[in-house]
């Protein structure tokens, strides 16, 4: 059987890299090759400065946009040299974008980095644009990866979750009968706020398995502050950001607790459980009982999966990589998934997950 190859490319809430994917989704194995290109620190400053209110916004982001999409190029080019291929291999890329600003309750989410330059880079075919469509039809434009998911991990008689655990943490539940929607929605922050109180406080992009936080003292009151927003009380389907949180709102929390000037490693320890905690509530909310598949890069925080398992008892914690693709890939593999969905006209956002009125083809397409 011939090839039908596809490029997924993903950059998410953490900025630290464009991952990309080769993907053949009539493979036994459908993810068959990874190649990640980290971002250059000038524009991954600007990106975040982007994703607040700033001076000459729009002429920068408009240049911004054009940088992403030549970074993105470079990133398929790297993995079709990788793969010994070319472009006109690939049947579509599968472009999220980078995310600067995401409010559904305004009716938009703004993902830059050019797909018709992105288009004319690579002699590729690009599908973008994703979650525009979704938000048209009055959803939430987010999370997009559960249909993904299920199409994927979906198994009758058994209850699974998967957790990504990106910049933020968004869960897809799979119910065990199969008559049953697939439900999912962004439970909170996950890496974002972690990873800005690490370049903040020790000028290094990361907590290596969560040593930093493992330092720490919890502090129950900042805990109990955190956990107060309003976000985690709103019922889904629902979706946040950078815009939502933020180390600005964590610093309103300690200074309103006259807790400013703490011990870092205690305000990272509080991080990490607020990131276990909202996670873990919203799962025992779906079912006291089952199986639990771990993506994203926080996947590979040993701490933050410690409290994971010990915030549910009584399910199995697996990571992904155990059904044979790594956690940093699978948002990329998702996004080369939901590119074939767009060639073959078919529906790929999940109304019961992003509120949508309907089933809607997402995405535009982008020839060479």
């Amino acid at each position: 059987m011939a090839h039908e190859y596809y490029i997924g490319l993903m950059s998410g809430t953490s900025m630290d890299s464009v991952d990309a994917v080769l993907a053949d989704f009539t493979a036994t194995s459908p993810l068959l090759g990874s190649y990640r290109l980290p971002f250059p620190e000038a524009l991954r400053a600007e990106l975040v400065a982007l994703c607040a209110p700033g001076p000459n916004e729009i002429v920068r982001m408009g240049q911004a946009e054009r940088a992403v999409a030549e970074l993105f190029a470079l990133a398929v080019h790297g993995l079709l040299q990788q793969q010994q291929l070319s472009g006109n291999a690939i049947q579509a890329i599968g472009s999220h974008g980078q995310t600067i600003r995401h409010h559904p309750e305004l009716g938009f989410s703004l993902q830059i980095g050019d797909p018709n330059l992105l288009a004319e880079r690579t002699s590729c075919t690009v599908v973008a644009d994703f979650r525009r469509r979704d938000i048209a039809a009055g959803g939430q434009g987010a999370p997009l990866v559960p249909a993904f998911h299920a199409a994927l991990w979906r198994q009758p008689g058994q209850h699974r979750c998967i957790l990504n655990l990106g910049g933020i943490a968004n869960i897809t539940w799979l119910d065990a009968r199969p008559e049953r929607p697939v439900t999912g929605f962004d439970t909170g922050p996950a890496n974002l706020l972690m990873d800005a109180w690490m370049q903040r406080h020790c000028h290094c992009s990361m907590d290596q398995d969560g040593r930093f936080a493992r330092s720490g003292q919890l502090l129950p009151a900042l805990l109990a502050e955190l956990l107060r927003h309003p976000y985690f009380l709103l019922p889904p389907p629902k979706s946040t950001g950078r815009e939502t949180f933020n180390l600005n709102w964590v610093d309103q929390c300690l200074t309103s607790l006259s807790l400013r000037g703490t011990a870092p490693e205690d305000v990272m320890r509080t991080l990490l459980e607020l990131t276990a905690l909202s996670a873990t509530e919203s799962i025992a909310s779906q079912s006291p009982q089952g199986e639990l598949i771990v993506c994203g890069g926080g996947a590979y925080n040993r701490f933050l999966l410690e409290r994971l398992q010990a915030l549910l008892p009584h399910y199995q914690t697996r990571l992904s990589s155990c059904f044979g693709i790594a956690p940093e890939w699978v948002e990329a593999l998702a996004f080369a998934w939901l590119a074939r969905r767009r060639l073959q006209q078919q529906s790929s956002n999940l109304p019961e997950v992003t509120g949508a009125s309907g089933l809607r083809c997402l995405g535009g397409i982008y020839p060479p």
